[in-house]
This record gives structure tokens, C-alpha cells and sequence, in this order.
């Protein structure tokens, strides 16, 4: 076996096209769009490299010159653990655990020596909303960024000694059809009853013009304390900006308390149930596909992203009454969704599994993420629980 640092355009093809290879008799796997990727790598495409990040990519050959696996390190400035934590993730083998440990000891041996004490994978390299864990469980249709991977890779990581960091958790439920827990109608009644509180999607001028402020607010009240770092409001533009294209106004849902934002959901179309028409690429012929399933064959899943409250209105049925008055309005015969997923729910976030299952919606696909700490004398910590 050999192995091979990529470092020219043919190695970067080879690291995109070697993962087709392994997948194509894989009914379920969906072909990532290429730039999404490779443009992960780049410093003119990821703005992580501005701030002092490092990475390293590697194809592992066998003796006839063939890619039997790939790995990628590196290093996010961004990641505050209390050891220096890397990363590890993009890991592709066959099933052959000696190739796989040799992948994962190159990824070590790098990040050692950049002073790091320990690797988390398989992770991405940037936001943990993308590519993050392995998947262990559900091995239906992958949603769009998230990853889809052999079931054998989990005795490769459990066996070399990573550890269950958290587990992420994807939710599922019919959007039509099904009730809610009665505590839970209960708790949103003495919310809708009184008049100070509003709940309605965005559309038109109010979600071009407002919904980055209304986000910001509550982003920043609600989540900014566990994930380390607030957004600023040029941030949120960018990101509907770059949603802009797949938008629904039916799933940017907000409440309001006097006016004032005070919780969200925001969900979009599951448009992997569209690429998956376009071979990884958004070439002109890839734009074409795009826009005629869009139209033609639009998804009927609907994928929440991310749910947040205001702490002063937590624990006063404000999630409850967000969740059942927008299932009212979407009981409307033109709404075209039959399923929500509810994407990346840490097992260290119980409130959110306790609304989930509020919802009567069942756990449907699975991930790990795994730490290795190099020294194995240090005490192993699971992710904090949030409060």
C-alpha cells in the first residue's frame, strides 16, 4: 500500500471520483455535488484558511495503483475543546482494517505534529451542519450535506480506539395524519390565548427585507452561548442569501411576543431528492435537471434545520404553540410536504429530543461523532449536556 498527499488538480479529481467508484452499486447513496466538497480544500472558497486553519488530504493506493481509501485532516481554528482538538473526516476505505488504520495513523501523525492531542471524526472541515458523523443507523437516502457511509466503518473506528463523543439523532414524523402529545396542546393553548404572542411564515417583503434581523436576534439570545459564537447580521444575509435558491416562504416560520422575535424554525425543501438527478455537478446540464425537477418533480420532504426560543420564553409552551399552529396551516390541500426530517439533534441537547418526541416523531437515522485523545492516560469526557 501506498500512500499519496494530494496535491495537484488530478489527485482532487481522484478524491472526488474515487468515492463514485466505491458507491455505484448503492441505491441509497447520493452523489455530493463536487464543489461542495473540493470547495472545502480552497482558500479562495473557504474562508477558514484566512483565520489559520490547516489541512491535509492523502489517497491510499494499493500495490497495483489503484485508490482502495482517502482521508483528510485538519486543523479549525474555531474548535475550542479543552485539549487542542483536530479533525478527521472525507474517510473512504475498503474493508480492510489495516488500510483504515493506516489512513486514521496519517491523520494522527499530522496533526501531532501540529501540537494537536486529539482527533475527532469523521468531521467536517467547517460547520458542524455539514458532513459531520458517522452513520450507524437509518441507511436510507442521505439528506442534502450529510454524510452516507458503509456500516462496516464503525468497527474501524470503534476498533482503533475512537470513543463516542455525541450522537446525533435525525427525526422523522408525516407532516398530515398525526396528533400531538395533549401536554403539548395544553402548554400551547395558554400561548395562543394570549394576544401578545403572534406566530406566521415570512413572505414577500417581510422575508426578503427582515428575515436575517429576525434570525440574528434570536440566533444570538438562543444559541450563541452553547455554540460558542454569535452571528453577525452581515452573516445571516449571507445565509438565506445563499438558501435564496431553494427557499419556501411556507417553512420560515417565526413567533413574535409584542412584536418583537422571539423564537423560529427554519426549514427548506430536502433538495437532495433533486440532486440526486444531477450527478454532482451544477454544470449547465446540471442547472437544466435542477430546474425541471424543482418544477416538475418538486421534493415532498421538508428538512428542518435549525429551532431556537428566546431563554426569557423558554419553558412557557412558546415551542409548543410555534409547532401546532403551524401544523394548522399546514393542513392546507396546496401544501405539497408528506415529511419532515428533523436533521442533527445532539444527544446533548435533551430539550430538543424531549420536543421531538413531544411531536411523536420517532428517531430514523443515526450518527456518531468520535473522539481520540493521543494520550490514552487522560480521562474521557463525552460532550457537556446542555442546561
Amino acid at each position: 500500500m501506498k500512500l499519496i498527499e494530494v496535491s495537484t488538480p488530478a489527485h482532487q479529481k481522484e478524491f472526488i471520483e474515487m468515492a463514485v467508484r466505491f458507491y455505484k452499486n448503492e441505491k441509497n447513496w447520493i452523489r455530493p455535488l463536487d464543489a461542495d466538497i473540493e470547495g472545502l480544500f480552497h482558500k479562495e472558497t473557504n474562508k477558514l484558511f484566512r483565520n489559520g486553519a490547516k489541512s491535509k488530504r492523502w489517497l491510499l493506493h494499493n500495490d497495483n495503483g489503484e485508490t482502495i481509501g482517502r482521508v483528510a485532516a485538519f486543523i479549525n481554528p474555531k474548535m475550542k475543546e479543552k485539549q487542542p482538538t483536530g479533525g478527521l473526516g472525507f474517510f473512504e476505505c475498503i474493508n480492510d482494517q489495516e488500510a483504515a488504520f493506516l489512513l486514521f495513523d496519517t491523520a494522527k501523525a499530522w496533526l501531532e505534529s501540529e501540537e494537536m492531542e486529539a482527533m475527532d471524526g469523521p468531521i467536517n472541515f467547517g460547520e458542524r451542519d455539514k458532513w459531520w458523523g458517522l452513520l450507524v443507523d437509518g441507511f436510507t437516502e442521505p439528506n442534502y450535506n450529510m454524510p452516507w457511509n458503509f456500516a462496516y466503518y464503525q468497527d474501524f473506528f470503534e476498533n482503533y480506539g475512537f470513543q463516542i463523543y455525541f450522537k446525533q439523532f435525525t427525526y422523522a414524523r408525516n407532516v398530515q395524519g398525526l396528533g400531538f402529545d395533549e401536554k403539548m396542546i395544553a402548554r400551547s393553548k395558554v400561548v395562543t390565548d394570549n394576544p401578545d404572542y403572534e406566530f406566521h411564515y415570512l413572505k414577500g417583503k417581510e422575508l426578503k427585507e427582515k428575515a436575517a434581523e429576525y434570525f440574528m436576534t434570536v440566533y444570538n439570545k438562543a444559541w450563541a452561548r452553547h455554540m460558542g459564537k454569535s452571528i453577525t447580521l452581515k452573516e445571516a444575509q449571507m445565509m438565506f442569501a445563499k438558501m435564496k435558491p431553494i427557499i419556501d416562504e411556507k417553512l420560515i416560520y417565526f413567533g413574535f411576543y409584542k412584536g418583537e422575535p422571539i423564537s423560529f424554525f427554519i426549514q427548506i425543501p430536502e433538495i437532495n431528492q433533486i440532486f440526486k438527478h444531477v450527478n454532482g455537478k451544477m454544470d449547465l446540464i446540471g442547472k437544466l435537471k435542477f430546474l425541471w425537477y424543482k418544477t416538475f418533480s418538486p421534493p415532498n420532504k421538508m428538512l428542518g434545520l435549525v429551532f431556537g426560543v428566546v431563554p426569557e420564553h423558554q419553558g412557557k409552551g412558546v415551542e409548543s404553540a410555534m409547532i401546532i399552529t403551524y401544523d394548522k396551516m399546514s393542513r392546507s390541500s396546496d401544501f405539497q410536504y408528506k415529511t419532515i426530517e428533523m436533521n442533527w439533534i445532539g444527544d446533548f441537547n435533551p430539550k430538543m429530543m424531549r420536543i421531538c418526541e413531544q411531536l411523536l416523531a420517532d428517531i430514523y437515522k443515526t450518527h456518531h461523532t468520535y473522539r481520540f485523545l493521543f494520550d490514552s492516560e487522560k480521562p474521557f469526557e463525552r460532550h457537556r449536556v446542555f442546561d
